[in-house]
């Protein structure tokens, strides 16, 4: 056993002490040296009522502005369920001096990102960018605050697009209809919250430009706006740009329609619900309660109740119904609080082979164990220590926090609220974990759920049989619009952006590398001064080194690494983890096996030891191997039946064949169902080798220390005398190009996937081929995403990425439409995919490309998790060390001329391999007209295990 260090001990007290002298309302846990410092603002109020908060944080590398207004979906008018979703697309796009889409083009290009999305209580927009552009997005929030355009064509093209994220989002996943409309439905009763965020097609189609207008007069002032700028800036430039942008907007004079929230009875009676949808592989079972409003004294405790009930592999439900009975692949519960209201709910996904009423009794049976007796001290204690790691982890990043601090405005009102939870959870005693459970978790209050596949729907019950019997309240009826609509200036007349001011470069974090005597490559770059590390040790070979007929094993050697080690059970070190606030992950790509420790630095002494074990130590139970190989066969049936899972494997397949990359690394039934205790053991002496690893280390702690926890951990890891292994051509010859179809019946969308090869990491040629994949598909300003969605509204998004391994690269182009639709969309990626090579670039459209490639880099490095990952991957590629200092001016220096050159060498249709999984009687018609020589497959055929995919 590794003991703690009195040195290493010293440090870890002082870092403590430090963290409370400087934020003396810092939340100390159980554990005395993981402090979480409270969040730093400053607050005023403009006289038009908009809210403004500043957490200026020199360190940082980019600014987040972000606008929240109290509008949501509680607000939806009568008949127009999913409104304010359907706003918040509307409001992204389009202003009286900005034309449409120009605001994702111009904050992509200038290295940054954006997004929106819509809760029950609020919408917000937001934008992370360099410091130097601050000033020009708060001039685009202030464009959408008083001047937005919401005109035919763009109430149009987003009303499709959200259509087409309902289908993606609700309609394809398996499961995507029980969660958002049987469970949401039945969530509650006579409530403002009864109805979804994101609508149903019926109410999206009768919507009219008409109530888009009345919307945004209703509910879109200065008055409901809060403005919060958090990152890298000046506080009194902030202060002075706020008043210039955003105090002469006025608030109509007309007040913000209110809702006269319906009396709801309390529910006395249970209610169960039976319903059916299309490609359910295994059925689910769903338990729903009543539950409070976000500031509701019980609140706190009832977090802690779902840490204890659902969080992690040492939690009850996880231990019960997937470890010990064995009658789930998985089993959740959570307490969703709102502003003024709120649910408690469950989910269980039925292990296959097992019935409803197993999965059903051993659920119930793990909830009236806690409404009868007591938690014991080290679970409340556990469940405290991981919300309190998991804060820490929210806290790393300017961005994460300006998202804490927005969430508790519009719920609870209160800036102060979030370190006020963290005080009250760590007040919550046994007592109230016992109380809450009584109170809420109520059989007379109780909604029982059961999701089965369509086919066993009996005859004669209707496709709605989940809806709530319970009256829908009559919502509020917007009034009508009477200010005059908005149009886009004339380009000679349209104010133009503030230009960037002068640029705040962040430093890169220097990397220290030392080698252990037993050939252990040990890596480290300190990455922010929170208590929190991450370590991750890469160890080459991964899924490519998988055996004939053993495909998944490299995977399932890093899954059952920490399923039992050192003598520790599997239980026993989830326990141990989840209390210190920690955990192991552990997986395998085409190329490396991770195995990850991330831990507040306080808990590093004790982790150590498990981690060393879990890596060094294995014991590969035969037992855990059993409940290994039960709860991936259940995993793969239900991704199997997503059209998106599906297309990308069959894809990968079609592209590599026979070759190493061909097989797919989770494995399939068959060689699962092969596997042995042996295959692993063998697995595990051949390459889990300390002169086949690097061990990368990020966070918290100095190079001396992250040395000394690599010595501590793995010193006495021998290094075998074999030679190392080795691994052939990975990806092997290129075969023909084709185009596959997968034909899925009754799938909610057709998934379509494009690839085409590309260039080594090592090639010259990469680094322009990177930026021709951002012109590609590269976020918004893609030509992907500006085809697909921006242009005709076929899909909630299309983009591409240049996925990298050891032996080349591949071009790969997703996106997801309805199924009438896929033929057109094939033919819209393939013209993508041809563009390039005969279009030429202009030096600014290569500058933009490489800003937004390079925004994103900045960005993942920010975080400890995103630094250690860049790392590893130089580490898995073969790229020396230097690659985090020399990325960003080796990706400056592409030119037009490189981008058209490599789009030459690579690109093109006639390279691309092609699959769509579907509906095919949908859309095959027209996709064979274009393409004779296609081939259709039915999805329960297809056959991973084989080159050829099993087709004759």
């Amino acid at each position: 056993m590794i003991r703690p260090r009195p040195l290493r001990a010293a440090l870890l007290a002082a870092s403590a002490l430090a963290l409370l002298t400087a934020f003396p309302g810092a939340v100390r846990a159980q554990d005395a040296a993981m402090v979480v410092p409270p969040l730093q603002y400053t607050h005023r109020e403009l006289s038009n009522g908009l809210d403004v908060y500043a957490m200026p944080d020199p360190t940082a590398g980019t600014v987040t502005v972000q606008v929240w207004y109290d509008v949501g979906g509680k607000d939806d008018p009568e008949g127009r369920s999913g409104f304010a979703h359907l706003f918040e697309h509307i409001l992204s796009r389009k202003t009286v001096n900005i034309p449409y889409g120009q605001i994702s083009t111009w904050v992509e290009n200038a290295g940054g990102s954006r997004n929106a999305s819509t809760g029950q209580d609020f919408t917000n927009y937001y934008e992370t960018v360099p410091p130097e552009y601050l000033e020009t997005m708060l001039w685009t929030h202030a464009e959408r605050m008083a001047r937005p355009v919401v005109d035919q064509a763009v109430f149009e093209a987003e009303r499709s697009i959200v259509k087409e994220e309902l289908r993606q989002r609700v309609y394809a996943p398996p499961y995507g209809r029980l969660g958002v409309f049987v469970i949401g439905d039945n969530s509650f009763d006579e409530s403002i919250y009864r109805r979804s965020v994101i609508g149903s097609i019926e109410q999206l189609d009768a919507a009219t430009i008409d109530d888009a207008r009345a919307f945004h007069e209703a509910y879109y002032r200065p008055a409901t706006a809060t403005l919060i700028v958090s990152g890298n800036f000046d506080p009194a430039q902030l202060d002075r740009w706020v008043d210039q942008y955003f105090a002469g907007i006025p608030n109509p004079e007309r007040p913000v329609p209110v809702f006269q929230r319906p009396t709801a009875a309390p529910r006395t009676q249970p209610r169960d619900v039976v319903s059916y949808a299309p490609n359910v592989p295994l059925p689910a079972v769903g338990r729903i309660w009543p539950g409070v409003e976000a500031t509701h004294p019980d609140a706190a405790a009832l977090d802690v109740l779902q840490g204890i009930l659902s969080r992690g592999q040492n939690s009850r439900l996880y231990q019960r119904l997937v470890y010990v009975d064995q009658v789930a692949t998985s089993a959740s519960f959570g307490a969703n609080t709102m502003e003024e209201d709120g649910v408690v709910s469950g989910t269980v996904i039925v292990a296959q082979g097992k019935s409803l009423e197993q999965a059903e009794a051993s659920y119930d049976a793990v909830i009236a164990e806690i409404r009868t007796n007591p938690v014991t001290q080290a679970e409340l204690d556990e469940a405290k220590v991981e919300i309190i790691s998991s804060e820490l982890r929210q806290r790393e990043t300017a961005s994460g926090r300006a998202f804490i601090l927005g969430q508790a405005l519009v719920s609870e009102g209160d800036a102060n609220a979030p370190d006020a939870r963290l005080a009250a959870i760590q007040a919550v005693t046994v007592d109230d974990v016992l109380r809450v459970a009584r109170t809420y978790l109520r059989d007379d209050a109780v909604v029982r759920v059961r999701y089965l596949d369509e086919s066993q729907r009996p005859e004669g019950v209707p496709e709605d049989s989940w809806r709530n019997p319970a009256p829908v309240p009559t919502f509020v009826s917007v009034p009508p619009a009477i200010l005059p609509p908005n149009e886009l200036l004339p380009e000679g007349r349209r104010m133009a952006p503030p230009a960037p001011g002068a640029a705040r470069v962040a430093a890169t974090p220097a990397v220290a590398e030392r080698t252990l005597p037993n050939g252990l490559r040990v890596i480290v770059a300190k990455s922010t001064d929170l208590p929190i590390m991450n370590a991750q040790l890469i160890i080459g070979g991964g899924a490519s080194g998988d055996p004939e007929g053993r495909m998944g094993l490299a995977s399932a050697t890093a899954a059952l690494a920490r399923e039992g080690a050192g003598g520790r059970t599997a239980p026993q070190i989830a326990a141990s983890l989840e209390s210190l606030g920690a955990s192991i992950g552990a997986g395998a790509n085409p190329d490396v096996t991770t195995v990850s420790l991330s831990a507040p630095v306080a808990s590093l002494d004790r982790a150590t030891p498990i981690f060393a074990d879990v890596v060094l130590r294995p014991d590969f139970p035969a037992a855990e191997l059993e409940r290994l190989r039960t709860r991936s066969l259940n995993g793969l049936r239900v991704a199997l039946r997503d059209p998106a899972t599906l297309a990308a494997a069959t894809l990968n397949r079609v592209v590599f064949a026979g070759a190493p990359y061909g097989a797919p690394s989770s494995g399939t039934a068959e060689s699962l169902s092969a596997m042995t205790r042996d295959d692993v053991a063998a697995h595990h002496a051949r390459w889990w080798r300390p002169d086949n690893a690097a061990l990368v280390i990020t966070g918290g702690m100095d190079p001396e220390a992250a040395f000394a926890f690599a010595e501590a951990a793995f010193g006495d890891w021998a290094r075998p005398a074999a030679a190392l292994p080795v691994i052939g051509d990975r990806a092997g010859q290129a075969t023909a190009p084709r185009v596959l179809v997968v034909d899925m019946p009754g799938a909610g969308q057709a998934a379509v996937a494009v690839a085409v090869r590309g260039p080594d990491r090592s090639d010259a040629d990469w680094y322009p081929a990177s930026v021709a994949n951002a012109v590609i598909g590269g976020g918004s300003g893609g030509h992907l995403f500006n085809e697909v969605r921006a242009k005709r509204g076929l899909s909630y998004g299309a983009y591409s990425s240049l996925v990298t391994r050891v032996d080349g690269s591949l071009f790969a182009a997703q996106t997801q439409t309805k199924n009438e639709s896929a033929a057109e969309v094939v033919e819209l990626v393939l013209s993508e995919v041809d563009r390039l090579t005969g279009e030429a670039m202009t030096d600014q459209a290569a500058t933009d490309r490489e800003s937004f490639v390079l925004g994103g880099f900045s960005r993942s490095i920010e975080t400890t998790g995103g630094l250690g990952g860049f790392i590893g991957d130089t580490v898995a590629l073969g790229l020396p060390l230097s690659e985090l200092q020399t990325y960003p001016e080796r990706m400056r220096a592409v030119d037009p001329a490189a981008v058209s050159s490599v789009a030459g060498r690579w690109l093109g249709r006639e390279r691309a391999y092609v699959v769509v999984v579907g509906d095919a009687a949908q859309f095959l018609e027209p996709l064979r007209a274009a393409h004779p020589d296609l081939v259709v497959i039915k999805a329960e055929d297809v056959d991973l295990n084989a080159a050829d995919l099993g087709i004759e």
